[in-house]
């Protein structure tokens, strides 16, 4: 196990690849680097590719506190400086997207593209605060049967109706269910606090200068496309694409899809001075 500490925490993450420019991959809520699989195979042989897992999720330490918005962003602003990824290519998806939009306004020096994936620059509505409370509670206080009696609901918030009803895809729903339920009951309550309680950015993204993609599935019901329009609009010259047939996890539920998306986009930025690209 690779483990890095920065800003009072041990990060776990993975490298792939030894290209001369480096993509960092920040997960959702819920979940681990491992839902960027198919878009490290494919870009691996032409990028270095890095993914982490944030605070008390996946194999990262579950410490007591540092869950709100800013001191995750702090952490991996000292993830990339650590590992030397400066500027980076930072694809984000929802709470990796949190991260993304902070760190593009904040800390430009450390980013050389965005990609935004089902995420938000606004507070997490009023009407799903009490919901997410819930079912963070159960899991906190029944663990992986808590997980395992909510994992219906939360199933179908992270994925979309094409990807939960096809009956070839049973066997990767099942993984999914499983890494669901096997998420540290403190770790995933604490960083659910700190997407629930997040502070808005959208005031921010005039300030993000640097080449942007923004992606949605169209059965997003998380983070519904209309909040991927209103980043657009807000982040001079990005780009907007939606994903047909995908849901909140875009890049499981159709990775050929994303990874060409990200193909092109990527293939659009110049490569910087000195690289022979």
């Amino acid at each position: 196990m690779t483990t890095l500490r920065v800003n009072g925490a041990n990060l776990w993450y993975q490298e792939h690849g030894a290209g001369a420019e480096t993509i960092v991959f920040a997960h959702g809520l819920l979940w681990d680097g491992r839902m960027f699989d198919a878009q490290v195979a494919a870009l691996q042989d032409r990028y270095r590719c890095i993914t982490f897992d944030f605070r008390g999720q996946g194999q990262s330490e579950v410490t007591p506190g540092g869950y709100d918005m800013d001191t995750l962003s702090d952490d991996a602003a000292a993830l990339i400086e650590a590992l030397g990824a400066a500027p980076c290519h930072f694809v984000g998806l929802s709470m990796g997207g949190f991260i993304g939009m902070r760190l593009a306004a904040r800390r430009p020096e450390l980013i050389r593209s965005l990609v935004l994936m089902e995420t938000s620059a606004d507070p997490e509505p009023a009407e799903n605060a009490p919901k997410y409370r819930a079912m963070g509670m159960v899991g906190r206080i029944f663990g992986r049967l808590g997980f395992g009696l909510v994992s219906g609901r939360v199933m179908r918030i992270m994925f979309g109706r094409k990807f939960l009803e096809d009956p070839t895809r049973a066997a990767e729903r099942a993984v999914w269910r499983e890494r669901l339920m096997s998420n540290d009951k403190a770790g995933v309550t604490r960083a659910l606090q700190g997407v629930i309680d997040r502070k808005p950015v959208h005031g921010e993204l005039g300030r993000i200068a640097c080449p942007t993609l923004v992606m949605v599935g169209d059965q997003d019901v998380a983070t519904v496309p209309a909040k991927a329009e209103r980043i657009h609009a807000a982040i001079p010259g990005s780009r907007l694409v939606v994903i047909p047939g995908a849901g909140h996890t875009s890049s499981a539920e159709e990775p050929e899809f994303v990874n060409a998306a990200l193909t092109e986009f990527l293939s659009s930025i110049p490569a910087p001075a000195g690289t022979g690209g």
